[in-house]
């Protein structure tokens, strides 16, 4: 297998949405018009983020048919996937967040830790922006969503939003904590988390009798607490990881000499056990 193939193919693929998306907008290509809160793909595919209409929802606003369709494809595509296929493979805020796990690990800090944050916070996050959309009467938390920002600088050239979200991000994950946004702070991961509970996509430890104890998965998986249960067969545990934090990033595949992992698809765990 070649190596970091995933990690490429990500790239690839985030690569190709933004490029997608940027083209639409400066020379009015037919690809991608919008963002990815709402978006046409090759003038008929409508797409929308489904916490952004959840958000619309509580504020009161009408929804026509188009952005309600368009929700139902990408609630049922990541629910089938996995949610946080999402972060993986198409956010990029990933692109800065991997960044600068890249220069910690480069630098030696892994585990450097300025400041503790529990997980859970993001979900807290997450009702607020519900509940605060529903009081205020707007999508609350796309007001502040550096996803958006990001987006926004690519599309309609404003640039210094985008740039200072991208910076504080990178900032706060190479200095504070790392993996602390997308992992402690962000309910937008939080919630495709949810969507893909039962999803049918998997990574799997397949081979974890072949595991040679390296630890070289638990350095470059951005949430190295889904890996332990499956790869250690804790409590009878079996070999796909089923916690809903895994981004199927494939990074463990990468960096796993004895080919551990691999990807599988299979039942939903929560209706099927995987053997092992």
């Amino acid at each position: 297998m070649p190596k970091n193939r995933y990690l490429r193919l990500r790239r690839v693929c985030q690569g190709l949405i933004l490029t997608a998306f940027t083209l639409g907008a400066w020379l009015g290509l037919p690809l991608a018009q919008g963002t990815l809160a709402g978006s046409v793909w090759f003038g008929q595919v409508p797409l929308s983020d489904p916490f952004v209409l959840l958000q619309s929802l509580a504020a009161g606003h009408p929804l026509g048919g188009s952005a309600l369709w368009g929700g139902f494809i990408v609630l049922a595509g990541y629910a089938l996937a996995g949610g946080r296929v999402f972060c993986g493979w198409v956010c990029p805020v990933n692109l800065v967040t991997d960044a600068a796990q890249g220069l910690r690990r480069a630098l030696g800090w892994r585990k450097a830790r300025v400041l503790r944050i529990d997980k859970r916070l993001r979900y807290g996050i997450l009702a607020l922006g519900v509940l605060g959309s529903a009081v205020g009467g707007v999508t609350l938390w796309e007001l502040v969503n550096p996803i958006n920002l990001v987006m926004r600088s690519l599309v309609f050239g404003l640039w210094l939003g985008g740039i200072m979200a991208a910076l504080a991000i990178f900032l706060f994950d190479f200095l504070v904590l790392s993996n602390g946004w997308c992992g402690h702070l962000c309910p937008v991961g939080a919630f495709y988390g949810a969507v893909g509970r039962y999803s049918v996509v998997r990574v799997a430890a397949a081979q974890r009798e072949a595991c040679n104890d390296c630890g070289e998965c638990f350095v470059y998986c951005p949430e190295p607490q889904v890996i332990s249960p499956a790869l250690r067969a804790i409590d009878g545990h079996g070999v796909r990881i089923d916690d809903i934090d895994c981004l199927r990033c494939g990074r463990c595949i990468d960096v796993c000499e004895q080919r551990v992992f691999e990807f599988s698809v299979a039942g939903p765990v929560a209706l099927r056990r995987p053997p092992g």
